[in-house]
């Protein structure tokens, strides 16, 4: 009889490039450039949706996209080289969104006429509570209190209410505190599942908003990538498979530019004409030729109890959410999943990031990109120099404000389709984690179900009540306790995180030991637990000499 088994596999073998392994010098190069591109559409949007609402112009909005591209070239080299180590863009996160629109809804700070003004005193604010917030994040990851709880092991009691209660809230804790690196293949895989699903209204609801451009973009990129990817025009290369992202954006984003140019949108709605048209972003003859953007350009941070509360509850979301992204990437990498010592170095670092991002003033704190995570599997290179070489690229645009401009005008519909596809993907690299479990069992099927689904209807329901004049589904007298709750319960991979913890630690633990997967993981639970580790890990220039992993 023919073999239909389909054995668990610790790494993926369906990929070109690993971690260590390098293309061409000119193959690395244009990858490195399409992920550039790819990572322009969130760090415009964020810009664009709270500039204006912090009183700024367009001139202020593109001072603050250069600054965002800057840091993000500089997080996302440090994360390469010191931090997981991992291919993986570090750019700004929607997840600061919600205490960001509480810090500008400050009645001190709208009482300021002034519009500049007020988005001067605005921006010193943000930054003084992402500077106070980014010191948790620190903490944590480079105490190695990360690292520490994430072997935890829960003390099984009895089905009593004191077990129960234990259990609840030790969970919680961890969720909060995002101290699970080490989860059951069980836990991880809706989180790493929701760090892709949970973005489903960045896809097609802002695709929708110009279906013109963003239908033939999502049918261009499927049928390059998958279609064609064996099509091979130059020298055995695959371009349509390496560079389907470079060659459709360029395809549409003509298309578009035609279509603004004969006037198709001209008697079309604003709102309309801000999704389709190529020049409403005003980004090109706003920016300056070349600007260095520069620590405290903005002025000295203002700080405030109230906003740094806020502030860190976007940080131990974005840590939720980076920990998913980190797992997911490491997987399309080809790597071991990367043990809590790795993670803890990450999130060290990545707090540096936050830091960086208070300083120099962005709007927003430092998370994974998850497209850029997706992408790896698209391509099927998960090389670390292609995303070095990236972070080259948004430096060097950042400075270069006119150039840098001409790219981050490309239409978002554009980027929703390609979103569509690349965050569907890493939800599969989530779901791909079940191989580890038995899925014939109903207690994991109703773990993973129900983790799933409250994940994404929860935040769904907070989101729906939420906007910045109403404050959202909490609205207690003190706004920084709204903002903390709203942020929370409106993130899909915290909420995940929450119920598949307390579930997976309650629900008959001693005897579902194998069918939660362990035993598959806990060869990496430490750094040397498995030989692979220091292959994918290692320190460059020696330096675990001097950081021996703990």
């Amino acid at each position: 009889m023919e073999d239909i088994t389909h054995p668990p596999m610790e790494q993926l073998q369906d990929l070109e490039y690993c971690i260590d392994s390098n293309p061409s010098w000119a193959e690395t190069i244009l990858l490195a450039f399409q992920n550039y591109i790819l990572m322009l559409g969130t760090n415009v949007m964020i810009p664009s949706l709270i500039v204006p609402a912090m009183g700024g112009d367009n001139g202020d909005k593109a001072r603050v996209i250069q600054t965002l591209l800057f840091v993000a070239g500089l997080n996302t080299l440090l994360q390469a080289l010191f931090g997981t180590r991992l291919p993986a863009v570090v750019g700004g996160s929607f997840a600061y969104v919600v205490p960001i629109a509480y810090i500008v809804g400050d009645s001190s700070l709208q009482r300021i006429t002034d519009s500049h003004e007020r988005f001067l005193h605005t921006m010193r604010a943000i930054q003084g509570a992402l500077i106070v917030a980014s010191s948790i994040q620190i903490i944590l990851g480079y105490s190695q209190v990360w690292g520490l709880l994430s072997r935890y092991v829960p003390v099984h009691f009895n089905e009593t209410i004191v077990g129960i209660l234990y259990h609840l809230s030790m969970s919680l804790i961890m969720s909060l505190l995002c101290l699970c690196s080490f989860f059951s293949p069980l836990g991880m895989a809706p989180v790493v599942g929701l760090v892709g699903l949970g973005l489903f209204q960045r896809g097609f609801p802002v695709l929708g908003e110009c279906v013109e451009i963003g239908l033939p973009m999502l049918i261009l990129v499927i049928g390059s990538s998958q279609y064609l990817k064996h099509v091979r025009l130059f020298r055995d290369l695959p371009i349509f498979e390496r560079f389907p992202v470079l060659i459709c954006v360029t395809i549409v984003w003509i298309y578009s530019v035609i279509l603004t140019a004969s006037g198709a949108y001209r008697h079309k709605p604003i709102k309309t004409q801000l999704s389709c048209r190529t020049d409403r972003a005003n980004l090109i003859t706003t920016a300056p030729w070349f600007k260095f953007p520069y620590p405290l350009q903005w002025g000295p941070p203002t700080f405030s109890a109230g906003h740094s509360f806020a502030m860190m509850a976007a940080v131990f979301v974005s840590m939720v959410e980076s920990t998913g992204a980190y797992k997911a990437a490491a997987r399309l990498a080809i790597a071991t999943p990367p043990p809590a010592y790795v993670l803890s170095r990450g999130i060290g670092w990545q707090g540096i990031g936050v830091l960086l991002n208070g300083l120099f003033g962005t709007t927003t704190g430092a998370t994974v990109a998850v497209e850029n995570v997706g992408l790896l599997g698209l391509t099927r290179v998960g090389s670390r120099r292609v995303v070095q070489i990236s972070a080259g690229f948004m430096i060097f645009f950042s400075t270069l404000g006119k150039f840098g401009a001409v790219f981050a005008s490309i239409p978002i519909p554009i980027f929703a389709a390609l979103y569509c596809i690349l965050f569907g993907l890493v939800a599969s690299v989530g779901l791909s984690f079940l191989q580890f479990t038995n899925m014939n069992s109903m207690r994991n099927l109703i773990i993973t179900g129900l983790s799933l689904f409250l994940g994404l209807s929860i935040p769904q329901f907070f989101n729906e009540y939420w906007n910045p004049t109403r404050r959202g589904l909490v609205h207690s007298n003190a706004g920084w306790f709204n903002a903390i709750m709203n942020t929370i319960f409106s993130s899909p991979v915290t909420v995940s995180l929450a119920v598949a913890v307390f579930l997976d630690n309650t629900l008959e633990v001693e005897k579902s030991k194998k069918d939660r997967g362990m035993p598959w993981w806990v060869k990496f639970r430490t750094f040397r637990g498995d030989n692979r580790n220091e292959e994918f890990y290692t320190l460059p220039f020696n330096l675990n000499r001097f950081f021996p992993p703990t």
